[in-house]
């Protein structure tokens, strides 16, 4: 299967749609209205928030060890998809909705259904990701799979960022604590069956190779030594996971960042601003990936990125309009930015089965989901703990040293981290060219002969 039908981009698209509603609505939204409505602690928010990665990093490399022995008449990663997505919903449904109860009730309640929450995620993430690398085994095709599967998350991001405000249009709910709370129920109400409906007919219409190469009955350290020894895919992941880190701050500290730095109740228009950006320019990087390369262009989206995130450390009050044409202009590389590592890390998957004779997308993508885990830990731990330390206080003005520590977390630490992931991704050795090779190389090695590494000429694999 080398080409990946309109259907089929399509069908594997579309739950990345839904569970776009665990990006903003959890990582923005829910911390703010627990900590400003529901009343918790921020810095017990953020804790929890850390530790909720932290118990990622565990269960994320387990989840892809066990999807990647799992065999079923039904395949290796659908069965997980279609009942993870069932507990979403329910986990969706109770995080949305605390009780009215005392801030140590509500404070339980938060920790365990946020728990919940990212196990059930995991349950459905890894396998859903894993897929994607075996649809197609062709460089361009995979670049516009991936394309459409993460266009359609940042159209499903969009949709969540704009969830609250269309609830309060259409139910008229109000700003105070009452509407908050009914806000959230609604959006839970919409996203519980979405989620399931997506994911369904997604494993409805994919159908999992039946060619893959059988996987090791157990993983130990010797196995996953084999994994930390692919130089390209460590390469990738340490930029990728210096780049994350930089992008969950933002996604932290917006509301705070604009409410309290900007003096502006217009966070929602801004985020707007940011994913349509994103979703409209994401296909002229695809093209310009296809040209260039996808390092290269991927490198050129997070200059750009950066590049124009970087003024806003220096706005203040009254700054909103220029902050919001900054906000268009890093949007621009937005899209490229989430796209084009997942693309780039289906080829480090295909490098080590030349190597090993093995297809383990999962244990591949259970390591990278800790990536990207462990740096929404940072963003959100390092982000809210900072704020509790510096003084803040909620919906009140704030003093001197929580603005700069929101200006500094905002916009100065994400820019350092995009300046470092480049800097790596430079050393990246997977061209097209040199993919093309790895696959040639593959077919040869299924058929019985000895092959020449790709990366290393002078060694000789099988």
């Amino acid at each position: 299967m080398q080409t990946a039908s309109f259907k089929t981009r399509l069908a594997y698209a579309l739950p990345a749609f839904a569970l776009a509603i665990i990006g903003i609505p959890v990582y923005v939204y829910i911390p703010k209205f627990y900590t400003d409505v529901v009343g918790i602690d921020i810095a017990t928010a953020g804790a929890l928030l850390f530790g909720v990665r932290l118990f990622d990093a565990v269960t994320d490399p387990l989840m892809g060890t066990l999807s990647d022995r799992t065999r079923s008449r039904f395949g290796r990663r659908r069965p997980y998809i279609v009942v993870g997505s069932i507990l979403i919903a329910v986990a969706l449904i109770f995080l949305f909705n605390p009780p009215a109860a005392s801030i140590a009730r509500n404070t339980a309640w938060f920790a365990f259904w946020i728990y919940a929450l990212f196990l059930f995620w995991t349950l459905v993430t890894v396998p859903y990701e894993s897929l994607g690398p075996e649809i197609t085994y062709d460089t361009d095709a995979r670049t516009a799979l991936f394309a459409w599967r993460d266009g359609f998350l940042i159209a499903g991001t969009l949709a969540a960022a704009a969830s609250p405000a269309l609830v309060q249009a259409i139910f008229q709910t109000g700003n105070d604590a009452a509407g908050q709370h009914s806000q959230f129920f609604w959006i839970s109400v919409i996203y519980a069956p979405l989620v399931v409906g997506m994911c369904g007919w997604c494993v409805r219409v994919i159908r999992e190779r039946d060619d893959v190469p059988s996987v090791a009955a157990a993983v130990g350290w010797r196995d996953l030594r084999t994994v930390f020894a692919n130089r390209p895919f460590m390469i990738l992941l340490a930029a990728y996971t210096i780049s994350a880190i930089g992008s969950n701050l933002p996604a932290t500290l917006i509301l705070y960042y604009v409410q309290y730095v900007l003096g502006s109740s217009q966070a929602n228009l801004f985020l707007l601003l940011y994913f349509v950006t994103g979703i409209l320019l994401l296909p002229v990087w695809v093209r310009l990936a296809h040209r260039f390369g996808r390092k290269e262009t991927w490198i050129a989206s997070m200059a750009v990125n950066t590049g124009a995130f970087m003024g806003v450390f220096f706005l203040g009050p009254g700054d909103a309009a220029i902050y919001a044409v900054l906000v268009v202009v890093s949007g621009i590389g937005f899209g490229a930015t989430l796209a084009l590592p997942s693309a780039i890390q289906a080829d480090v998957i295909d490098y080590d089965e030349l190597k090993t004779g093995r297809r383990r997308e999962g244990q591949y993508i259970g390591l990278w989901s800790i990536s990207k885990k462990l740096a929404a830990a940072v963003g959100v731990g390092l982000g809210l703990a900072v704020l509790g330390a510096t003084g803040y206080t909620p919906n009140v003005p704030q003093a001197d040293t929580v603005r700069l520590a929101l200006r500094v977390l905002y916009a100065l630490v994400p820019s350092i981290c995009n300046l470092l992931a480049i800097a790596i991704a430079l050393y990246y050795p997977i061209s097209g060219d040199t993919h093309g090779r790895i696959r040639a190389a593959i077919d040869r090695r299924q058929a019985g002969h000895r092959v020449a590494d790709p990366l290393k000429p002078s060694e000789m694999i099988g």
